[in-house]
């Protein structure tokens, strides 16, 4: 079986966990590694097949696969280190890779493969196969809570209070490259449209608090040759992190599951 090791133990890399453990999942678990090693400890003490909570370097010796579930600023280093070993790697933190596009070759380079997840959205398949042909457009539009949107330093930097919105309120429009540099830990999902389809630079963000929604939504619109695509996800929040939409927990359980069996289903 796979062996598998999580880097990163918060909510995602938990719920990952807890599937192999339960054999949800035809892999074993390697170890863990967090900056924060109280919190690999504690996942690593609650499953009921024992793994070890390890350095970055050792958990990838140690594994087939790695599943990255840290924060994006984490991503180039921990993929550069898992290619150096000529390891696989599966990243959550996708917006990590935009700026640093040049791993794509690295992996080519290793004979490794970098997966990445359709995490909170859907149509990933629809649009990298649009991508065949010629795409006019790729359109995200991302609604939060305001609570969930509060942290987010382009917030803070202008000045803005959600606190006590009444009606829903634009606090960003534009290139995805930009939308994930202000939201780091918010908007994955416009990394992975950018890179399946036509770049950072040409898909357009709208990020929208809306003081009536308790949860969040993405709406995915692109047109084509191919002609028109439209996706609308309405995500229930993780039960363990409001902020994380559990589609994309439940995402990378599929890839998963989809790397360790051997029938695979769609593009």
């Amino acid at each position: 079986m796979t062996k598998v090791g999580l880097a990163g133990c918060g909510n995602i890399g938990g719920v990952v966990a807890r599937a192999i453990d339960e054999s949800r999942v035809n892999a074993t678990i390697s170890g863990f590694y967090d900056n924060d090693e109280d919190r690999a400890s504690q996942l690593a003490n609650g499953l009921r097949k024992k793994a070890p909570v390890c350095t970055l370097e050792e958990l990838i010796q140690r594994s087939d696969l790695i599943v990255e579930s840290t924060v994006p600023a984490a991503v180039p280093d921990i993929v550069r280190t898992c290619l150096a070993a000529r390891k696989d790697v599966m990243c959550l933190s996708v917006g990590g890779f935009l700026g640093h596009e040049d791993l794509f070759d690295l992996a080519r380079e290793r004979g490794c493969h970098i997966y990445i997840p359709s995490g909170a959205i859907a149509g990933l398949d629809g649009l990298r196969a649009a991508a065949m042909g010629r795409i006019d457009k790729v359109r995200l539009t991302t609604r939060k809570p305001p609570q969930n949107l509060a942290t987010a330093d382009i917030v803070r930097k202008r000045g803005l209070s959600l606190e006590g919105l009444v009606g829903s309120l634009t606090i960003f429009e534009g290139p995805a490259r930009e939308a994930v540099r202000h939201f780091p830990v918010n908007l994955n999902v416009a990394a992975s449209l950018s890179l399946a389809g036509i770049g950072a630079e040409a898909t357009i963000v709208k990020v929208v608090a809306d003081p009536g929604l308790t949860s969040n939504v993405h709406e995915v619109e692109v047109e084509g040759e191919f002609g028109h695509l439209f996706v609308r996800l309405e995500n229930v929040p993780s039960p363990d992190n409001p902020k994380t939409s559990y589609l994309a927990a439940l995402s990378a359980l599929a890839l998963l599951k989809r790397i360790t069996e051997p029938v695979q289903l769609g593009t």
